[in-house]
């Protein structure tokens, strides 16, 4: 058994943001470990902040890196801070920009922000570029014009206050969205286990990754977004372990051309929670506190 077009790729390395928050000296050597272990298939980038690669320079300079670097490069300033940090990465030895996750400021409208996505897209066309949809009145309007376009979306699902969270209902109409439009999507924040579940420390109501994943399925098989939301609100691991592992590789494939990734400060849980389903190989070890892989 092995991590499959279901899983491949499927956890973008977040390490140095909330909850997490690893040092930088520690949450390199990680990656890198991930990278070399049993479990990397189902490790992506390296998600990295703009406004830190001086101390990721100065890092690498007395450390570096084993191989390629890959960062997903996240600029939550938005569209003006691409080109000076792509400049930046330009200088380092070893490291490589495989995406752009950009914010749209409050400022920006929409137009503003696709002219400027099409600048970012003549200079660097090698680089995949996601726009972090925001949950106000251009939502609508950014979602309508991404289709036919090369960018994708990135979806917030959580953060550090439970407003941050979007509910099932909201998360559906976004998911059924872009999944019946093309356009490819990733989400970040919130995703810290693998089923729906809340948080006991916080209370939060949180998302689960492979609810998610079930929840393209079921968009994908037709499902409205009624349909979906009650997907992305099944708290029975079960239930959710046994679609997915029905899913031929065909299919499973489909599902992840639409939901790319998701960013996890730890990789440590999510591997957890997928060997408790039965979706990961048993073959690989969870990963022990305090190691790299």
């Amino acid at each position: 058994m092995t991590f499959g077009p279901l899983l491949t790729g499927l956890c973008d390395d977040a390490a140095l943001f909330p909850p997490g928050n690893a040092p930088l000296p520690v949450a390199v050597p990680a990656h890198a470990g991930h990278r070399s272990s049993a479990h990397a298939p189902l490790v992506g980038a390296f998600v990295f902040p703009a406004g830190r690669l001086g101390e990721l320079a100065d890092h690498l300079a007395q450390h570096p890196y084993p191989g390629e670097l890959a960062l997903s490069l996240t600029a939550p300033t938005g569209t003006a801070a691409v080109r000076p940090a792509l400049e930046q990465v330009d200088a380092m030895d070893s490291v490589s920009v495989v995406a752009l996750e950009i914010a749209v400021p409050a400022e920006q409208s929409v137009d503003e922000l696709f002219a400027a996505l099409d600048e970012i897209r003549v200079s660097r066309p090698d680089i995949d570029v996601f726009v972090e949809v925001p949950r106000d009145e251009r939502r609508a309007e950014i979602l309508a014009r991404l289709p036919g376009t090369p960018y994708a979306a990135k979806f917030r699902t959580g953060g550090i206050v439970a407003e941050a969270y979007p509910d099932e209902a909201e998360l559906a109409a976004a998911v059924s969205t872009v999944v019946t439009t093309g356009v490819p999507f990733k989400a970040t924040a919130g995703l810290h286990h693998a089923v729906r579940n809340t948080d006991p420390r916080t209370g939060f109501e949180q998302h689960g990754f492979v609810n998610l994943l079930a929840a393209v399925d079921a968009v994908l098989s037709g499902a409205d977004i009624d349909e979906v939301a009650s997907v992305l609100a099944e708290r029975d691991g079960a239930v959710l372990s046994a679609r997915l592992g029905a899913l031929s590789d065909d299919r499973a494939a489909e599902v992840r051309r639409r939901f790319l990734s998701y960013g996890t400060c730890s990789i440590a849980e999510p591997l957890e929670d997928l060997l408790g389903l039965g979706l990961a190989p048993s073959t690989v070890s969870p990963i022990t506190e305090g190691t790299n892989a």
